[in-house]
């Protein structure tokens, strides 16, 4: 077991324009000067839809560190940008088509068949000075509904417990607040809307909140315990809802698996082998679980970042990455893995890993600045 580490260094960062200016230069924004990664194949272009001007498997990334949500073709790269908010976090999107975004600022709302921003939503909550950085106050998780009714946020107000808010998206307004943990980096609903998770990174915790009753509950998941508090690098960061059995997934430092019954709170816990500080997930509905490594806290102690395929049965494949990587989306065939570059913490770079899932090869993609968040169209 690692030792509990030094306190996270946040350290915020210089304030970014709070509006581009103009979006040709976003667009050109290139990667960090760095190695390039293997190349594989170009993916194939996103199919034309009927309905809108963004095409089917358009890739829509949350750029933290330029106040805008890109709009990416996954074969040729970044194709628009728009203005949401400041440093955007978390985003996801419904079956009408429009994205939910968590900022700083509040709920954007953006149609990603006309690439506008249709609405901004304040938080209800008082989560501080509008800002940006690691440690920002403000929308971090975000998810919906299944029928799109309803719009989750978990929402940081730094220095004390977080707030999940709901939000009517027919109204677009905030009907309810609740008390969840430190620090929401994730949220995720059950498969039939019947309760929401809320990871509570520095909390050690998800927060259960049945939709009907609203009244939360409180499960810790610590496999390495919560010696350090606040300062401890072992520490939940996303989730994903298992399909088969809706338990939730969480993984720590590429060693153990944290599985979660939210009906009865038990933790069990099993083994992974990527050996490498964790952070985005994504499940697929066949069973797989992807999980983002961002590389070890101490590189004398564990390996570099990669993105891992966990199967049904437990075997993994780990795919290794260059440098760090911060969440996870996958194509609707489910042979694509998008990394998005963007971290929440230094060595960040801006764009998007491409890796194919049957062969393992990938490529590097301009995508935005600072992408976090990542959802596939």
């Amino acid at each position: 077991m690692r030792r509990t580490r030094a306190a996270e260094r946040g350290g915020r960062r210089t304030r970014r324009t709070a509006l581009v200016t103009a979006a040709t230069a976003l667009l050109l924004t290139a990667c960090t000067a760095r190695a390039p990664e293997p190349s594989a194949a170009p993916a194939p272009a996103p199919t034309a839809t009927t309905t809108g001007a963004t095409p089917d498997g358009t890739l829509l990334v949350a750029d933290f560190g330029a106040d805008t949500v890109t709009f990416v073709d996954p074969g040729r790269g970044p194709i628009a940008a728009v203005p949401v908010g400041e440093a955007p976090y978390g985003l996801t999107v419904g079956p009408d088509g429009r994205a939910w975004v968590a900022t700083a600022e509040g709920v954007a709302v953006v149609d990603t068949a006309t690439r506008d921003r249709v609405g901004l939503i304040p938080y209800r909550t008082d989560s501080g000075p509008v800002t940006d950085g690691e440690y920002r106050g403000g929308g971090m998780g975000i998810a919906l509904s299944p029928d799109g009714s309803r719009a989750y946020v978990g929402v940081n107000v730094p220095g004390t417990t977080g707030v999940l808010e709901v939000i009517d998206t027919a109204t677009r307004r905030t009907t309810d607040v609740v008390a969840v943990g430190r620090r929401p980096f994730d949220v995720d609903v059950a498969r039939d809307g019947s309760e929401v998770y809320v990871t509570g990174h520095d909390s050690f915790d998800v927060t259960v909140v049945p939709t009907g009753t609203l009244r939360p509950r409180r499960v810790e998941v610590a496999p390495y315990g919560t010696e350090g508090g606040l300062g401890s690098w072992l520490k939940p960061h996303y989730a994903a809802v298992r399909p088969s059995d809706g338990k939730l997934l969480l993984p720590f430092e590429g060693e153990r698996l944290a599985v979660v019954d939210p009906r009865t709170g038990r933790v069990t816990v099993e083994r992974m082998t990527a050996d490498t500080h964790q952070h985005g997930v994504a499940a697929t509905p066949d069973g797989r679980l992807l999980v983002v490594g961002t590389g070890a806290v101490d590189p004398s102690d564990g390996k570099g970042p990669s993105l891992t395929v966990r199967a049904p049965d437990g075997t993994e494949r780990v795919h290794p990455l260059e440098g760090p990587h911060e969440d996870v989306a996958v194509s609707r065939d489910g042979r694509t893995a998008y990394v998005t570059g963007g971290f929440t913490r230094d060595g960040y770079w801006n764009g998007i890993t491409v890796v194919d899932l049957d062969d393992g090869r990938t490529r590097r993609l301009a995508a935005g600045a600072r992408p976090l968040g990542i959802a596939v169209l």
